[in-house]
């Protein structure tokens, strides 16, 4: 007999004695636990709280018999449960809302893009209206979070890592503050779920942070600008299109170079790369020739049977630039600095292309003719023929 109690974080925040009533009430010894039917769901969307029942001393430790952390859906599943058929559309609506299964039938009142030629008019009378529950649900995410206290900080700072400040030192720049100040906001939007701590490629002393609910970012790098001016519109049309360069750099670019990452870790055949990517991340190769340094959106690791991490792909990802030889060729210049470093499977990496606008003709001659040359487009992401 299930018994469900949701939002629990709320109830034990109004009674914090309330976990340990639940063990008192769940001692092993006791007579009414061995004859009960019952079976008792704590349930909850405050990470950091949940995570905390039954870790250290926690009253509930031990006593549970399940745990389990519910993500969202990735982007396939989401296109699938928005009914999107088409790719560019399916992850436009993602990258703003990402796989939450809520945000399409309680909050967007299952209104959705009829059409590539629906999807700006879906923006305008969905997220952008002030009449739309959409609209205020980035605002109210961290109020989820019964631990946290001052939420101007942290929506600072998600404002920072929206803008493409992904590193600790650009945060404290774009805020006005030192370095040290932000370890502590960091850590509790890490703990929250909020964003994400994810290392250089080819430096683990080296961290990005990432925003890991797409809502946030789009609130904060396309709606918090014009606050203001939403509040006050009737149509948000005009004011749309005037955000269109933020929406394209700050919030697809980041998106789809994720979720190439994404593809190439968990949804790629071992065709694609002559194996199984064990680790994918971004990283930075240095060219001290030059004295500058070139940035890769994917960058693939395999594993040997001696536990070494030979590359074995290096990529770029352009949302909305076609891809010609010219992007080629800057990834067989970063595969000679990796094999002139000396990284093993340097010699014989594959180089990636992933592109949400396709490709050159002379490209895609190219990669017929060299299979270390790997295309991928919005229909390889979806696994649609």
């Amino acid at each position: 007999m299930p018994v469900v109690i949701d939002e629990f974080p709320y109830l034990a925040k109004a009674n914090p004695r309330l976990p340990s009533v639940i063990q008192n009430a769940l001692a092993p010894l006791r007579a009414e636990r061995e004859a009960s039917r019952t079976r008792l769901l704590l349930c909850g969307s405050a990470m950091s709280f949940m995570g905390r029942l039954l870790g250290g001393n926690a009253p509930l430790r031990g006593r549970a018999g399940l745990e389990l952390v519910v993500p969202t859906l990735d982007h396939r599943l989401a296109a699938e449960f928005w009914g999107i058929d088409d790719p560019a559309t399916a992850l436009k609506v993602n990258a703003i809302v990402g796989g939450t299964p809520a945000y399409r039938r309680e909050f967007a009142r299952d209104d959705v893009p009829a059409g590539s030629d629906d999807f700006d008019p879906w923006v305008v009378r969905t997220v952008l209206s002030p009449a739309s529950p959409l609209f205020r649900e980035a605002r109210y995410l961290l109020a989820d979070e019964v631990d946290l206290r001052d939420t101007g900080l942290y929506h600072s700072v998600l404002a920072a890592i929206a803008a493409g400040n992904t590193n600790r030192g650009g945060i404290a720049s774009y805020l006005g503050r030192k370095s040290g100040d932000l370890a502590h906001p960091l850590t509790v939007l890490e703990d929250c779920g909020m964003i994400t701590r994810e290392s250089d490629a080819f430096r683990n002393n080296r961290t990005h942070f990432r925003i890991v609910e797409p809502l946030l970012t789009f609130y904060h790098a396309v709606m918090r600008p014009i606050w203001s001016d939403l509040e006050h519109t009737r149509d948000a049309t005009r004011l749309w299109q005037r955000s269109q360069r933020r929406f394209v750099g700050n919030v697809m670019g980041p998106h789809f170079e994720h979720i190439c990452r994404y593809w190439t870790r968990h949804l790629a055949s071992a065709e694609h790369f002559g194996d199984y990517p064990n680790r994918v991340g971004a990283g930075t190769v240095n060219d001290p020739a030059n004295r500058a340094s070139h940035e890769l959106d994917v960058v693939a690791f395999g594993l040997d049977d001696d536990n070494h991490a030979p590359l074995i792909a290096i990529g770029e990802a352009k949302w909305g630039e076609t891809m010609g030889v010219g992007h080629l060729d800057r990834l067989h210049r970063i595969r000679a600095l990796l094999v002139a470093q000396g990284r093993p499977g340097a010699e014989t990496v594959k180089l990636a292309c992933y592109s949400g606008a396709g490709f050159s003709a002379e490209l895609q001659e190219l990669a017929g003719a060299d299979n270390s040359i790997v295309l991928v487009g919005l229909k390889d992401l979806y696994g649609r023929s």
